[in-house]
Formats: C-alpha cells, sequence, structure tokens
C-alpha cells in the first residue's frame, strides 16, 4: 500500500493552477501525432472540479461553431502543459452544468471585479 501511495505522490504536480468554478481558461494540451507533438489551447469556462490527489479532474466548456464542447482534463497529467486564467467568474454553484442549456448571452458568466 505504501509503494501506490508513493507512486501516486510522485506523479501528481508541485505548482497547481490556481483558478475556480466560472473562470474562463486557456489550457495547454500536448497533443501526440504519430511521432510528432504539439501543444494545442483549448479556451473556455471551468464548469466543474471533480475528485482529489491524482484523480482530481476539471470540466472545461466552450461553444465552437453554435456546438457546445466539453473536455475534461486530470490536473495532474503530464499531457496539460499550463492552466492560464483569462478571466475570473463571478458564480455561486459549485457545478455549472445548467449552462448546458442556456444559448447565446445567457450562457455567460458575469466577471468578478
Amino acid at each position: 500500500m505504501d509503494a501506490v501511495k508513493t507512486m501516486a505522490s510522485d506523479s501528481l504536480k508541485n505548482e497547481l493552477p490556481q483558478f475556480n468554478i466560472g473562470d474562463t481558461v486557456k489550457v495547454s494540451v500536448n497533443i501526440r501525432e504519430g511521432q510528432r507533438e504539439r501543444i494545442q489551447m483549448f479556451e473556455g469556462t471551468v464548469i466543474a472540479k471533480k475528485g482529489s490527489g491524482v484523480a482530481e479532474t476539471f470540466t472545461v466548456r466552450r461553444v465552437a461553431y453554435g456546438v457546445g464542447v466539453e473536455r475534461v482534463f486530470p490536473v495532474h497529467s503530464p499531457n496539460v502543459k499550463d492552466v492560464q486564467v483569462i478571466r475570473r467568474g463571478k458564480v455561486r454553484r459549485a457545478k455549472l452544468y445548467y449552462l448546458r442549456d442556456r444559448v447565446g448571452k445567457a450562457a455567460k458568466v458575469k466577471e468578478l471585479i
């Protein structure tokens, strides 16, 4: 059991990005295509954070060409290179799943001043 804990603690990132639910973030993801590697950006609103420790994840939602796209990113994944906070959001919920049903300006989150 101790070996599992040490393996888990080794794979944890030292510097965690500081962001909350409702923030608009830009996530840098390492994409592998055959032998080549490149970094792809995914920008959207954080609608959920789940788990703790190695299994901690966050869900980012954006609307691309009128279609809602959600991606779940593990916080401690080596493929997640960087998370930049673009703007802070003012929310009163832990999960923003209600944004899935909203269209247009109603799907926006107010900015925290």
